[in-house]
């Protein structure tokens, strides 16, 4: 269901937005969605570009048997949906975590965009290499390193402390969200971070994981 906004109240969003990108959400039509929204669902036809002008959404792909791989999220001032502007099939599904609201753009108001400024396709190229670079890092990973590794790596990519000895306090994050990042289940993911805070690396808490320390390579 979508939610009111004031004019003033849009007009200030887009204004907090990068040039190009401000330009970009004036063409579309404003969609609000409330939080656990699916915007897009994969492997839908898609020939839309989304804006977010506010909250966030994360990006994410399920199997047969329900298991999530969340690839990343998106939060205020970025757009996504790009990939699918050739009408193709949505390559991954996109859901709100809090209260958003869209500029959403048509592939025929993006082409007039393109056809406007044309510089924006320098930047439009550049977000789908950045894109395909983190896919296949997530790719690389599911191949390459085991569940503990994968969740090293999730944790230390979030400000962890690297060589240092300063603890770094991580919020907002929960097992759940970890396994699906990792592509393994909360509770395999749960006795990981167990070990590791009875052998002093980290300390749990309530959607936070404070790092005391660098974390092993290998458990």
């Amino acid at each position: 269901m979508n939610v009111s906004r004031t004019a003033a109240e849009q007009d200030r969003l887009i204004a907090m937005l990068k040039p190009g990108i401000a330009r970009l959400a004036t063409r579309g039509i404003l969609r609000s969605y409330r939080k656990n929204t699916i915007i897009l669902n994969e492997g839908e036809p898609g020939d839309s570009l989304f804006v977010l002008l506010q909250g966030e959404v994360k990006v994410y792909a399920t199997d047969e048997n329900g298991r999530e791989i969340t690839y990343g999220m998106i939060s205020a001032g970025d757009y996504f949906g790009e990939m699918s502007l050739d009408g193709g099939p949505r390559s991954a599904s996109v859901m709100t975590v809090e209260p958003t609201l869209c500029s959403l753009l048509s592939r025929q108001a993006m082409q007039q965009h393109l056809h406007e400024e044309p510089a924006f396709a320098m930047e439009l190229v550049s977000q789908v290499i950045r894109r395909a670079r983190s896919a296949t890092e997530t790719a690389r990973q599911m191949a390459l390193l085991d569940v503990y590794g994968r969740v090293i790596h999730t944790l230390e990519s979030q400000q962890g402390p690297g060589a240092t000895l300063t603890p770094v306090e991580l919020n907002q994050i929960t097992h759940q969200q970890i396994a699906s990042r990792v592509g393994a289940s909360r509770e395999m993911v749960s006795r990981l971070l167990k070990d590791l805070e009875k052998g002093g690396y980290v300390e749990l808490g309530i959607k936070r994981i404070t790092l005391k320390k660098k974390l092993p390579a290998r458990w």
